[in-house]
């Protein structure tokens, strides 16, 4: 028998990295979502990705879990940016989309609420979001605003009287459809700040359309989002974000996500790589017997493990309270570019099979492209840690 089994949970965990981060409440917690991911999710997800849908099955087996403060963990622990972590890594060891789907709300939105919004807002909502009473998501990137977005953010904002009234474009905003708030920012026309507001789906001016034709994160719903002359009361502004460097803050605290998703998509390829290499025969042999074969999944695993390390280093410095725009930074552009090379690894060990769902590398495959670009490009990633290592802006 191979001395190197993956962990139910963790999957290939050779340093014991999970135990060592997580109490025994917490890896139960996560036991019990890799349970319900391999029970009633992965089964979904090869016709999900065929058809380019999200089935509705997900979220239905994810919210009764109550994952955001789970039964039996302590609520530091729950909160903490650790689990957090170890949570997006287990969903996304199964399917990025699924890891996507369920951090727009328990990240993106629960942190914009967190940090965007006034303490008395922050209370009022975030018992509404842990249980997905209200699903919300994240409304920054624009259809011709990106990586330039903190300078080029074009939806605009205009006070009249005791409301705002919204006109712009948002792009990727992925779970929108199924939401019931996005949260919009925008800027102010009077005094060009930036601002956020928590816009109802349903509100007279706001336009949906699914993004089509993708060849990543097939099941998760990406919209381009009209606002036009979108009228919202002044309750509705998250009182917190008032300038770009808020926007920044609730940035930071985000970008550790995306590198744990890259970590765990990771194990996720390294999963279905071994398991494919120990059943498939050619020249009458296992191909896991082969030297080649062999080389690509130790260069995975150190891939993997590496981006593991990585990442509980990352969140353990956030846990103690120690934020930097340069840490997140690199931990999103190395797990990232790893991801790509152990994807692109496991690819050609599964050979011509590599491109079928259903042996599971084709997804991650194609899903580590995504990742590679979402929440900060590489390159921008590179200039933030660049600018920290020189003292020099390279911006322009």
């Amino acid at each position: 028998m191979p001395s190197l089994e993956a962990d139910a949970t963790f999957g290939f965990d050779p340093y014991a990295i999970a135990a060592a981060h997580l109490s025994p409440a917490a890896r139960a917690a996560l036991g019990r979502l890799q349970e319900t991911l391999d029970g009633s999710i992965r089964p979904l997800l090869a016709e999900a990705w065929e058809t380019a849908t999200m089935p509705d099955g997900v979220l239905e087996a994810l919210i009764p879990l109550d994952l955001m403060q789970p039964e039996a963990v302590d609520a530091a622990e729950a909160g903490s940016s650790m689990f957090a972590g170890f949570r997006n890594y287990v969903l996304a060891r199964t399917d990025v989309s699924v890891a996507t789907l369920y951090n727009a709300q328990s990240g993106l939105f629960r942190t914009a609420v967190a940090l965007g919004g006034s303490p008395a807002q922050a209370a009022e909502l975030d018992p509404r979001v842990r249980s997905f009473d209200l699903k919300g998501v994240f409304a920054l990137t624009e259809p011709e605003h990106g990586s330039d977005i903190a300078g080029g953010l074009a939806t605009t904002a205009r006070r009249d009287g005791g409301e705002w009234v919204i006109d712009g474009r948002k792009k990727w905003i992925g779970g929108a459809a199924a939401s019931d708030v996005l949260v919009v920012f925008a800027r102010d026309v009077d005094d060009h700040a930036v601002k956020a507001f928590l816009v109802p789906t349903g509100a007279a001016g706001v336009r949906l359309e699914a993004i089509a034709g993708k060849v990543a994160l097939r099941p998760m719903q990406n919209a381009l989002i009209t606002l036009d002359g979108v009228r919202v009361g002044e309750a509705t502004r998250l009182a917190n974000v008032n300038g770009w460097r808020d926007v920044a803050g609730i940035l930071r605290a985000m970008r550790s996500d995306v590198a744990w998703i890259a970590a765990g998509l990771q194990a996720g390829a390294l999963d279905a790589a071994v398991r494919y290499v120990r059943e498939r025969h050619q020249f009458e042999r296992p191909i896991g017997g082969f030297q080649l074969v062999q080389e690509k999944l130790a260069r995975m695993l150190g891939n993997t493990v590496a981006s593991l390390a990585m990442v509980t280093q990352l969140s353990a410095h956030q846990d103690r309270g120690e934020f930097a725009d340069e840490n997140s930074a690199l931990a999103k552009l190395q797990t990232a570019r790893l991801a790509r090379e152990t994807v692109a690894l496991g690819r050609e060990v599964l050979g011509g099979n590599g491109i079928l769902l259903e042996h599971d590398v084709a997804r991650f495959f194609a899903d580590a492209e995504a990742v590679y670009s979402y929440e900060g490009t590489h390159e921008i990633n590179a200039l933030i840690v660049g600018r920290a290592l020189t003292g020099a802006s390279a911006f322009t």
